[in-house]
């Protein structure tokens, strides 16, 4: 056990209980912490105490990330199938930077969410698929990129409880997630790129009114110049009258057979 000439039983207490605390903190945050709490200690004295107790902080190794195989970008056939999402960042006049975490539904490439804010960590992640499972349902998978928000554990481990498959794409290959690329791109000219923003609240109401447009009035190349909602409503249709034509059919076929 470590001994010293000096009475270091309180400051070893200290410097202990804010390693476990904070685990990610070197010296002199350490040092500064004890002192901003009135606790006076010389900093030879401290750092002492603290590289004895072995506490220098360590460096994170860096891990690998798993293999990611490339899987050619399919069009599902139903709506919330499959989500792709994504982070945009900008920043407002005074510098300050901002970030966008976009979702969409890769179907038709309806804008499901777009949450704003200065942060958005994984936690933030989770409550924003969390809240769109239950307005729309579970997808069976969501494509994404290897950002930290996404490979965290936490988001595995939701995943993993949630039964939903994510589809991570190779690194440094962009085009592979190519659905919310083009989808920010567009969402960059027609806001991020648009205006010159002094809050964030002014970004949240600009994208709040661009998306009702985007979702409901403006044309789609890939969509038959449909708007995203008027596409699914136009499929739905499509698919209800050429499932009764196939009954009917069906149903006639019967009736010549009896015949």
């Amino acid at each position: 056990m470590y001994k010293s000439q000096k009475d270091d039983l309180t400051l070893i207490e200290i410097m202990t209980n804010l390693s476990q605390e904070y685990p990610r903190e070197g010296f002199w945050k350490q040092y500064h912490r004890i002192r901003n709490s009135g606790e006076k200690v010389n900093h030879k004295r401290a750092h002492r105490v603290y590289t004895d107790l072995s506490l220098p902080l360590r460096r994170k190794v860096k891990k690998r990330l798993p293999t990611r195989v490339k899987e050619p970008l399919e069009t599902p056939s139903t709506f919330n199938h499959s989500w792709s999402i994504d982070f945009v960042s900008d920043a407002l006049s005074n510098g300050r930077k901002i970030r966008a975490f976009n979702v969409i539904d890769d179907y038709n490439r309806e804008v499901l969410f777009i949450e704003i804010d200065y942060s958005i960590k994984s936690s933030r992640v989770i409550w924003v698929l969390k809240h769109l499972i239950a307005k729309h349902g579970k997808p069976s998978k969501i494509r994404m990129d290897n950002g930290p928000e996404f490979i965290s554990k936490l988001a595995q481990q939701w995943s993993e409880f949630n039964r939903i498959e994510f589809k991570y794409i190779q690194p440094g290959k962009p085009t592979q997630n190519a659905y919310i690329e083009r989808f920010n791109r567009t969402y960059r000219d027609g806001v991020l790129d648009a205006y010159l923003f002094e809050s964030i609240d002014q970004v949240r109401e600009e994208t709040s009114k661009w998306l009702y447009d985007y979702n409901y009035n403006r044309p789609h190349d890939a969509l038959r110049g449909m708007s995203p909602v008027d596409y699914r409503s136009w499929r739905k249709n499509f698919e209800f009258r050429s499932a009764t034509l196939h009954s009917t059919q069906n149903s006639l076929s019967n009736e010549k057979c009896l015949l």
